[in-house]
């Protein structure tokens, strides 16, 4: 089906005065959660307002959910020039705990977005080893991706990626979509027995330009760094455009149209994550690593469910 395009006059900002809210979840109980710079995660109210839980560390950057009610974060600790493990924090008990450090010899410096399956194995991103995250935008191939296994086994399932960044995972959990931010695209692999990946291939187009070193200045409208994704019930896959203040859907058939765009910045401002709540997942939560508020519509089809928001 044609996604209508939501007007930027349709989304209210909220938790007004929030820190690098980067990404938002919505538990099964319609409580709200957002990224927060200074706290583990901030709480959004219904009327808009919000408080921040938990013990401040890095920077919180993806965060989902598991069965339980806890908070997976992606600590992006790159940001701040420190370390970026996996982590998880009890919104009941207010502990803030590392999962994972390390996967496969290697240090997690940019942890970057977690989806959790029905099996319970979190998948997360890890962006770059670059010392600062803008020099990981040059295009290098540092990143990749991998899987924490309710066991406590953990391994790299895909690397030699170009920053990757936001993670899907297909409804019947046969595939793991991964955004490249510095490819302009989206890589769709799918998943084998034992909570590995086999060979990506592109899924849909490369969804805009990238500024190179030397090259005279694209329109920023034209920008295609991918940040998050995710899925409507529809089978539509949203992506962010943050330099662009866009996001996209890229259709079953591969076709990709504008949802929203807001080439002012001044509403829409740098959008990093979608994120569906409320009741029938008709709400659409948008976060931002500029802006210091999240935004709220009515989305124009429900999302597709989380594993925290199933039965």
């Amino acid at each position: 089906m044609t996604l209508p395009p939501i007007p930027v006059s349709a989304f209210r900002k909220i938790a007004v005065g929030i820190d690098r809210p980067e990404d938002v979840v919505v538990g099964a109980d319609g409580r709200v959660f957002a990224s927060d710079h200074l706290s583990a995660v901030a709480e959004i109210f219904p009327e808009g307002s919000f408080r921040r839980l938990g013990p401040p560390r890095g920077a919180p950057n993806g965060i989902n959910m598991d069965r339980q009610g806890r908070i997976i974060i992606a600590n992006f600790g790159v940001y701040d020039g420190q370390d970026g493990p996996l982590e998880r924090f009890d919104p009941r008990t207010g502990v803030r705990e590392v999962l994972l450090a390390d996967v496969g010899g290697r240090r997690l410096t940019a942890a970057n977005y977690p989806v959790i399956d029905a099996a319970g194995n979190i998948w997360c991103a890890n962006s770059t080893h670059a010392e600062t995250w803008p020099q990981a935008l040059d295009g290098r191939t540092d990143g990749f991706v991998f899987v924490l296994r309710p066991d406590g086994s953990s391994d790299i399932v895909a690397e030699g990626l170009k920053f990757p960044n936001g993670l899907a995972l297909s409804d019947d959990e046969t595939a793991l979509y991964c955004a490249q931010t510095s490819g302009a695209d989206v890589i769709r692999f799918p998943i084998l027995p034992g909570a590995r990946l086999g060979p990506g291939e592109r899924y849909g187009p490369v969804l805009g330009a990238l500024q190179r070193p030397g090259e005279a200045a694209h329109d920023p409208n034209d920008l295609g760094y991918t940040d998050g994704v995710g899925f409507d019930a529809e089978g539509n896959l949203w992506v962010c455009l943050p330099a662009a203040n866009k996001v996209v859907a890229i259709a079953p058939d591969g076709a990709v149209q504008t949802v929203i765009h807001d080439p002012t910045g001044q509403v829409v401002n740098h959008p990093t994550n979608v994120t569906w709540g409320g009741e029938g997942l008709g709400d659409l939560y948008i976060g931002s690593i500029r802006a210091d508020y999240v935004l709220k519509a009515k989305s124009p089809v429900p999302g597709q469910p989380q594993i925290h928001q199933r039965p």
